[in-house]
């Protein structure tokens, strides 16, 4: 088992089915207590940097990681799959976590387009021993068509939800944001990362790095997660 934030993560397969085996990474620290599954964005994998200093950045704070591709990027393809082979994938990759972590608590979401089909997959069924799901930058509408549509099966979900978003992110206004999760109470927290944008960069101007503001969100994150562990 890789560990702490100087060594390597280690390279799996996941079988989503016996024709779909996928890539992930998985990196623990010592005596992990939490567990992360991680999605990537639509147009990322698991290898960009962010989901990169992610997996690293929170072994620091003592949370486990498993990073994965969908099928679509196994392939080299830029169109994602169809939602019920990411559903799938988003289960086998949260049984493989649970699996090499069996004592942590176990949460699961990821960035953007990972995270919305994590949380598809849980309103359909909910994922096997997952107390909780984490988004990095909810995809609540398409850049310039605002809406709430992609949230309606939100409130099909019973478990707790921590939205960490950029207060510019052209993929999910504040205001609609905040509408879909005012019905969902406690169930649902949301943690705004001032002048961020959907990849959580911030203008020069801000006086901060994009660094820096990574570290930061990531950090709420593991308290967040350590709270309801």
């Amino acid at each position: 088992m890789a560990g702490g934030t100087g060594d390597a993560d280690e390279l799996l397969t996941i079988t989503v089915d016996p024709a779909t085996p996928v890539s992930a990474r998985w990196l623990s620290p010592p005596a992990a207590r939490v567990c992360y599954v991680l999605a990537h964005g639509a147009g990322s994998g698991m290898d960009h940097p962010f989901m990169r200093a992610a997996a690293s950045e929170l072994a620091a704070d003592g949370v486990a990681t498993l990073r994965y591709q969908f099928p679509y990027r196994e392939r080299g393809a830029r169109r994602p799959d169809p939602p019920p082979v990411c559903h799938a994938t988003v289960r086998a990759a949260v049984a493989e976590a649970r699996r090499r972590a069996p004592t942590a608590a176990l949460f699961a979401g990821g960035r953007s387009f990972g995270g919305r089909m994590t949380s598809q997959a849980q309103a359909r069924e909910p994922l096997a021993a997952v107390r909780g799901l984490v988004f990095l930058g909810f995809p609540l509408h398409p850049a310039g068509t605002p809406g709430i549509e992609r949230a309606a099966h939100l409130e099909r979900i019973g478990i707790p939800m921590l939205f960490v978003q950029g207060s510019r992110d052209a993929l999910a206004q504040p205001a609609l944001l905040e509408q879909v999760l005012q019905p969902l109470q406690a169930r649902a927290t949301v943690h705004w990362v001032d002048a961020a944008d959907h990849s959580f960069h911030v203008p020069a101007r801000s006086g901060r790095k994009d660094a820096e503001v990574r570290r930061a969100l990531l950090a709420q994150v593991a308290a967040w997660m350590a709270a309801h562990a």
